[in-house]
This record gives C-alpha cells, sequence and structure tokens, in this order.
C-alpha cells in the first residue's frame, strides 16, 4: 500500500498555524488608519486556498489529460507531434505568404519578366481587399500558436516521463536504502536542484506562467504558503530524478519532496522578524519575503527552500531591509483562480500570435518576463499593430 503523502497529513498543521497566525494579529492589530499586508484579507484566503486544493488535484488531472499523449505512453503522442509539425509547417508557409503581400513579393526588381512584375504591381498596390491581410496575420497566429503549444507539451511529456525518479532508479546499480544517509542526500539533493529549478522560474517565461501563481497575492501570511501552482505538468525542470542516479530510492526522493515543500510553508509570515544566527544559513521569513517582493532591489532573488547558502554561492542574495511590497510588479486586480491560474499563459498566447517570426515566438515562450516586455516595447515603437498597446512591466517576482 502506497503511503500518504506527507503534505496531506500535515494539512492539519497548516489549518492549525493559519488559525495561531489570524490569532496573533489580532492580538497585534496595526497601527490605526494603517493597513498591513500580513492580515488576512477573505476574498484573497479563499483565492490561496481554492489555489491549494487545486495543486493537490493537479497531478491526477494531468496524468489523465498527458498520459495519453506522452510518447512510451500513450497513442495521442504520435498525434501531438504531427500536429507540432504540420502547424509549424502550415506557419512557415503562411509567413510566407503574408510576407509576399505586404512587401509586394519577394524576387527582387529585374530577376523575372516585366509581365510578370506588372501582374505583381497590380495585385499588390490596389490592396483590393484591406481586411486580408490581417485576416492572413490572425490565421498565421492561431496556427504559430498551435505549433508553439503542441511543440512544448511534446517536449515537456517526453521529458518528464524520461528523467523520473523511477525510471532513472531502475538504470542505476546504486540504492542507498531508507537509512540516514539515503534521506540526508535526498534532502540536500532535492534543495539544491530546487534552488536552480526555482531561479528557471524566474528567468524563462514558460516556467513563469506556471510558478506565477505563487506570487500572485498582494497579501503575505501563512494562507499564501498554499497559493500553490497547478500547471507544473506542462512545463520543464531540471529532474529530480536524478536523485536517483546516486541511488535514492523513488519513495526517499518523495518523502524529500514533500519535507521541502512542508518546511517552505512557515517561511509565509510576516509574524517572525528574525530567528537570530540561523539567519545566515537557513532560509528564513526574512529572506522570503524578500523573494516575494516586487521592490526592484527584490527582484529575482532569494531562490532558496530551505538552506539559504545557494543564493550566497550564486549570486542572488538579497538581505531585506526596506519595507516590502508584496505582489507583482503589474498586480492582476482579481482573486477568481482560474484568472490567476492562466493569465500569463494568455498572454503568450496572444504574444505568440502576434508575432511575426518564428525568433520572437519561441523568445516570448522561453525568454523572460522582462525581455517580453522590452520586445513590446521595440515592436509598438514601429507601430506593429499587433503588438500594441505595450503590455504592463515584466511580471517578475
Amino acid at each position: 500500500m502506497k503511503r500518504p503523502d506527507l503534505t496531506v497529513l500535515a494539512i492539519p498543521a497548516f489549518v492549525g498555524a493559519m488559525a495561531a497566525e489570524y490569532w496573533w494579529q489580532k492580538r497585534h492589530p496595526a497601527p490605526a488608519g494603517t493597513t498591513r499586508a500580513g492580515d488576512y484579507e477573505l476574498a484573497d484566503t479563499v483565492a490561496s486556498l481554492t489555489m491549494g486544493v487545486g495543486s493537490l488535484l493537479a497531478p491526477f488531472v494531468a496524468k489523465r489529460l498527458l498520459d495519453p499523449v506522452t510518447p512510451g505512453k500513450g497513442r495521442g503522442a504520435r498525434w501531438l507531434m504531427g500536429t507540432a509539425v504540420a502547424a509549424s509547417a502550415a506557419t512557415t508557409v503562411l509567413d510566407v505568404v503574408r510576407r509576399h503581400r505586404d512587401e509586394g513579393g519577394l524576387p527582387p526588381a529585374g530577376s523575372i519578366p516585366e509581365e510578370a512584375r506588372q501582374v505583381r504591381r497590380s495585385t499588390t498596390t490596389a490592396d483590393a481587399d484591406p481586411e486580408s491581410v490581417p485576416a492572413l496575420r490572425r490565421v498565421t497566429g492561431g496556427m504559430a500558436v498551435a505549433a508553439v503549444a503542441s511543440t512544448a507539451l511534446t517536449v515537456a511529456t517526453t521529458w518528464s516521463a524520461q528523467t523520473s525518479g523511477e525510471k532513472l532508479f531502475a538504470r542505476t546499480g546504486r540504492d542507498l536504502g531508507t537509512g540516514l544517509l539515503a534521506n540526508t542526500v535526498a534532502l540536500l539533493g532535492w534543495d539544491a536542484i530546487y534552488y536552480w529549478n526555482h531561479r528557471f522560474n524566474h528567468e524563462s517565461r514558460w516556467l513563469w506562467a506556471m510558478h506565477v501563481v505563487h506570487h500572485s497575492s498582494e497579501r503575505y501570511n501563512l494562507s499564501t504558503a498554499l497559493r500553490q501552482p497547478v500547471a507544473e505538468g506542462v512545463t520543464m525542470s531540471v529532474p529530480y530524478g536524478l536523485l536517483a542516479l546516486a541511488g535514492v530510492r523513488p519513495s526517499v526522493i518523495e518523502n524529500a519532496r514533500a519535507l521541502n515543500l512542508i518546511y517552505q510553508f512557515w517561511i509565509h509570515t510576516e509574524a517572525v522578524r528574525s530567528i537570530g544566527w540561523l539567519e545566515k544559513v537557513l532560509n528564513t521569513p526574512s529572506h522570503h519575503r524578500v523573494h516575494h517582493g516586487s521592490n526592484s532591489r527584490y527582484l529575482d532573488r532569494n531562490h532558496g527552500s530551505i538552506l539559504i547558502v545557494w543564493d550566497k554561492l550564486f549570486g542572488t542574495f538579497e538581505e531585506e531591509d526596506e519595507p516590502v511590497v508584496y505582489g507583482l510588479t503589474k498586480n492582476i486586480d482579481t482573486y477568481d483562480p482560474a484568472v490567476i491560474a492562466t493569465h500569463e499563459w494568455r498572454d503568450i498566447a496572444r504574444d505568440v500570435a502576434g508575432s511575426q517570426t518564428w525568433r520572437d515566438r519561441w523568445s516570448f515562450l522561453l525568454r523572460g518576463p522582462g525581455w517580453a516586455y522590452e520586445r513590446h516595447r521595440a515592436l509598438a515603437a514601429a507601430r506593429d499593430p499587433a503588438m500594441e498597446p505595450a503590455p504592463p512591466a515584466p511580471v517578475a517576482a
């Protein structure tokens, strides 16, 4: 019988801790006439708890949806790959047609007979149907979204299937068992890999679209810890299954994941200001408040989970030395869980659809939120109607 997830067993403790924090806030209210971001607000708390429940259900839903299109698992994988190839080819052809329409043809002057140039002039100069080019761009945009989405999903499902702990453990002859050594390797290894995955979540828009859920609240209390992503199955990461190659059993890896996540719960609070000398080694509420800040100096800092030493080693550490403004650099102003979970995916699809080159399409998915904002500004300055108006500032927190 499979052991229950430790994070599920910890739910009563989570609820009790939130109740204690709420009680503490009532005993220590904010000064009269001021607001405090750490205080509970009903709609925000409900949204966070809803996302938390969604994150528990998401793996089961993802398995039902993704297994049929995962190579080696479902017959739909061929259809998904076929869609990626066909949509990519169709988009490329439509790009050529659109450029031909927009630029008056591809061949340089003097390279075709005069009678052909006369036909070309008559069709491009007149522009009998001014709506045809925008319509063509819309069709091209739709095909581009299908191409990028199906390709990304194919890569994500293949990567996940090939790097799972079970698959990699079966390939190694090592087995550290379930003792102290195995659990220590698992905890430290998970923590190190987590740092890089968390950092990449802020540096690639594909990953940020999944992770932005956790940063979408303008409040900061223990309920914020439960505002978890629901779309990890359609992204990529440095595989935690690599620990299996060192001989760590998949069940031990899973326990390390749970303990890592449980530890992160308590650092989402303003009630604890400092824990003394342990601040130098551990990730603490102070360090993690910085991570959730939208202040310019706090952006993309303190990615650690249990240990803060990774940030100090790799140059992403920042002390908390000014009041933290929580949330995104441009907040979404909604408590609707559907919007919280999907708004960045929607914006990526819009940007891919509005792009005219493969370079831009893939960059809007793979490069950072900051790059996307700057590219929007450049395209808007060039008066590309598909990219106006420019979006708000990058939502990296």
